[in-house]
Order: structure tokens, then sequence, then C-alpha cells
């Protein structure tokens, strides 16, 4: 694109609709490039197009033999696996709906994903289905579920009664012969859950456009070819796992290596093994892998772009440097709303996020309070919609209040703080609305409060961000806390109670107990004052004192195994 443009300009692949569905694009790769790799676990065999699409035909055609049928919701709450992607695969050919479940979730944020999306079956690894029946009783319209890695002989994980066990194994055992089921690219392929801020998570529906015209956005953005290889660490239970890396290699013929997950520490070895030529790197993780220590050998690896966002400033050019890594690129989307800004190839511009995605959407920055447009260089939210239809969401799921809440006067509401300069280019401020993200992962302050204002000695809370010491623009949670009158609580209660209930990332780093919650003569908590105060004094920092979460006890126990 010229770069002197003001918005940032593409040419897509595939501009027929009629290959916008997963489906389609998976068979007609198995047509085209079938003997070419496509997938890889770890140091695994790698697997071709041809293999991909013949092995989720038969788990397709084992789902529908299990009932599910086009627009059904199945929840998927497996790790990141190739059975992970085998199963949203199969789903999209057979016009089923999946819904990734994240792999943190237990208690009210299972049973509220579980009985929201109304899903009948899940598939789920043996390793969560004592969440799955521990919550049994709450899911509502739960039916069946498939289990993945099935070992009844396993008597550390429990098996729940109620619904109707099928092993997953036995999926592979149906005819390979592709469905056949009219798959449209306005139909729903995904239901994924983001935070709510003063509600439930809600659940955004996404067509098979959607993820299509995203995977094309990178595409341009990266200049991907069937050259490269995406390395891939980030939860598939998120667009951007997806979207950004999976479907943009359909597409384009390029290779994926799948690992479990992110780790700072083994950042630059799974560069080497995979052989990558791209990643992605989220919130603080570019920080993270940066202050791992420095070994002459960093540039050691064939890595030619990082898709980063954040990309800190302070640390980008020095980052580059040390790992031998060409280009930074940094873009702005979410959930709702796709990639909204991209950093034009070749560029670069201090924190910025890069320019209006201007074929694909229309973008203002406006007064959060009107929704008029603010002038350039201003600080408003961020309001977008699309130019082609069904390739922004189709609204939150059984939540029509919501979805007419974040389309009002003919524009999406990001909820996010924005500016924007003379040349085009766009710079993430803050969050408008009331919600924390930490990990990469969208925190919901609503949820969080929820669970702490459950415990019998709490009357009630209020849970902030306070922003972290690291780069990446992430945050902290700190929750302040008033107690019941006669009622006793220590910080060990507090964090004993959350560690049971909440995902890892939602659990107070900081917490203070109050007398009394700031609040505005109509009672309503005035979270910018708690905010500002930050961590004062009589905070309890978690962290300093040394506090260790299950998963942290367990994870130590695993680096000295």
């Amino acid at each position: 694109m010229n770069a002197a443009s003001k918005v940032f300009k593409m040419e897509m692949m595939f501009k027929e609709r009629d290959y916008w569905t997963l489906n389609k694009m998976l068979e007609y790769r198995a047509q085209t490039h079938g003997d070419k790799i496509f997938l890889q676990y770890k140091e695994e065999s790698p697997l071709t197009f041809k293999y991909v699409h013949e092995i989720t035909n038969k788990i397709a055609n084992g789902l529908s033999g299990l009932g599910i049928k086009k627009g059904d919701n199945v929840l998927v709450f497996l790790p990141n696996c190739l059975e992970f992607i085998y199963t949203w695969f199969a789903l999209s050919k057979i016009g089923a709906v999946q819904v990734p479940v994240n792999t943190a979730y237990k208690g009210y944020f299972l049973d509220h994903i579980s009985n929201n999306s109304m899903a009948k079956i899940m598939v789920v690894d043996q390793e969560f289905t004592d969440r799955v029946k521990n919550s049994e009783d709450n899911l509502k319209y739960l039916e069946k579920i498939i289990i993945s890695g099935l070992d009844k002989s396993d008597k550390s994980r429990s098996i729940p009664s109620r619904f109707t066990i099928s092993d997953y194994k036995s999926l592979y055992n149906n005819p390979s012969g592709t469905p056949v089921v009219e798959v449209s690219y306005k139909d729903n392929a995904a239901i994924m859950y983001t935070s709510g801020t003063t509600g439930p998570s809600k659940g955004v529906a996404l067509a098979h456009a959607w993820m299509h015209v995203m995977a094309e956005r990178m595409i341009a953005m990266f200049h991907i070819t069937k050259e490269d290889t995406y390395l891939l660490y980030l939860p598939l239970f998120h667009g951007n796992a997806q979207a950004m890396i999976v479907m943009t290699c359909l597409i384009s013929t390029a290779r994926v290596v799948i690992y479990e997950k992110f780790s700072a520490s083994g950042w630059v070895d799974m560069i080497r093994k995979s052989n990558a030529s791209l990643t992605n790197l989220v919130g603080v993780m570019m920080d993270a892998v940066f202050r791992q220590a420095e070994k002459n050998d960093d540039n050691m690896n064939n890595l030619r772009g990082i898709n980063a966002y954040p990309c800190p400033s302070a640390i980008v050019e020095s980052f580059k440097k040390r790992f031998g890594v060409t280009q930074m690129l940094e873009a702005y989307g979410m959930t709702e709303t796709g990639l909204i800004t991209l950093m034009p190839f070749g560029d670069y511009r201090a924190d910025s996020c890069g320019k209006i995605a201007g074929d694909f959407v229309e973008a203002i920055i406006a007064d959060p309070e009107t929704d008029e447009e603010l002038p350039v260089g201003h600080v408003g939210e961020l309001l977008v919609r699309p130019k082609i239809p069904w390739t922004l969401n189709s609204g939150y799921y059984k939540m029509p209040d919501k979805t007419t809440e974040a389309y009002r006067n003919a524009w999406f509401h990001t909820g996010d703080g924005l500016k924007v300069d003379q040349d085009g280019y766009y710079y993430f401020v803050d969050r408008i609305k009331d919600a924390l993200r930490k990990g990469g992962e969208n925190i919901s302050s609503f949820e969080v409060e929820k669970m702490i204002n459950d415990h019998p000695a709490v009357a009630e809370s209020a849970v902030v961000a306070v922003k972290s010491e690291s780069c990446g623009g992430e945050d902290e949670v700190k929750a302040c806390i008033v107690l019941n009158v006669d009622h006793n609580l220590t910080y060990d209660g507090v964090l004993s109670w959350c560690d049971d209930k909440l995902p890892r990332f939602c659990v107070p780093r900081y917490i203070e107990f109050v007398e009394a919650l700031p609040k505005t003569p109509t009672e309503k908590v005035m979270k910018g004052k708690i905010r500002d105060q930050g961590v004062t004094l009589a905070t309890y920092d978690r962290v300093a004192a040394g506090y260790k979460l299950k998963e942290e006890i367990k994870r130590d126990a695993l680096k000295k195994q």
C-alpha cells in the first residue's frame, strides 16, 4: 500500500464469497495443495492439507451420527491440541457452531457459558472433566459429553454421571467422505465469549465471513506466503489463534506449528524447533521474553516478523536487534470487530497500532457521551461499522439488550479510547469501559465482584485495574472489600475462596479491606476514585507476600521434576 495513504488498503486472495466458509476453503486447499504440510503439533509428524481434510470429514460424520446438526451450538473445552482444530473444522463442515471454552473456566464461569449458549453437547478433555462434574447440576441444557483422552482407569479425574458419555476416539471410525451440508458465509461459525462490564460475559456471534476476512487482513499485513511457518502458542479458544493464525495459514497455504501454551523462557527454543518465520505476542508477552537472560545466539532463528500488540516503543528496537527480527507490526482489534487497524508492512510509528483497514470498515473517534466525531488528536471512543456485510459480529448471543447498546446510532461502540493523528495513524490510549486485561485475557470486574460477594463474610466489593509494572499495557487486579458486621476474613481466606472459584487470571493480586466504598448520591460505586488511589500502604500484595495459587504450586512442582 501507499505509505502516504491514511488508510490500510489491500487486495484479498479470495474475493468470491463462495470461498468464505472454512469447510469450502479446506476442501479447496485439499485439492490445490493436498500434499503440502499444513499442521504440526510440536515436534510430532506434520500433517498435509489432504490429511486434515479427510480426518475432519471422519469426525464431522461422527458428530452428525451423535445428533449434531446445522445451527447447533457445541461447547469445545480442549487445550491447544490437534483435536481442538479437528473438532472446530468438523463442526464447520456440518454447519454447527463452535463455542470455545476458556480452559481456566470453572464454577459460575463454566455454568454461564454453557447455559447462555444452550449447548446440548460438549467436547471436553479428560483433564477438565472434574470441573464439568462439579457443575453438572447447574448445566441446564447439556445432555452429552464427548471426552478426548478418555481413560476410565484414571481415578484422579471425575467423570460426570448425568450425561451420555462418548469417547472421542470413536469419531475416527467414520467414513471420510465430505458431509453434504450447505454452509453459507453468513452462517455463524463461532460464539466466542468476551468479558462483560456491567454483567456476565457476552457470547459474540461470528459469521464465517468474519473468520475469513480477519485472516485476509493478516495475510495482507504480513505478506504471508506458502513459504511461511507460523508458530502458535496462544490459546485456541480465542479468535487471535483461530482467525489470525490457523485460518490465515489455511488460506495462504502456510504451515502452522502448535504448542500448548506460551513460555517466556522457552520462547526462543520454540521459535527454533518450529523453524518459525512468524508469530504473535500479546499483552506482556513481548516484555516477558525481553526480560529473559540474554544469550549470544538469541538471533539464531528464521523469524522475519512478529505481530505484537502492544509493541512497546521503549524496547522494540532492542528486541528486533536481539532476536534478529526485521518486522514488528502492531494492530488493534477485538473479538466483536476483528482487526480494525493494522501497521503497513515496512512501516513503523512509535506506539501506534497502525491505520484503519479502510477496505473493510469505517471508523471515527467520537465523544463517548454524544457519539459526535472529535477533531484529529483528541481522545475519544473508537466507533466502527463494516463496509462488507457479515464481517463484524452478528450480535451478542441471547442478549438483545447488549446488542442494541453496542450498536448505537448506526455504529458499533468498542468501549476503547483511541486517538488518530494527521497522517491517519491510530493510538490506543485506555479502556473507556469498566474492564481489565491480564495475561491476554479480558476480565469482567462484575464477575469477579460477584464471586467475592458470595463469601458469607463479605458485604460488598469493588474490583478495579492497577497498571502492571511490565510493558504491555496490562493490568493487575485489585479488590477493595467491605466486610459484614461481626465477620472476620483474612487475606489468605479471600485468596483461597477466589482460587477455588475464579480462573487464575481473575484472582486479585491486590486486596484492601475498607470500611466503606466511595459512592455517588445515587449509591453508584465511584470506581474512578478507587482506581486513582491505586496501591496504598493498606493494600496487601499477594506476590510480594509470596502467596501461591494452586496452579502456580502445580507449575512449580512440575519444573522441579
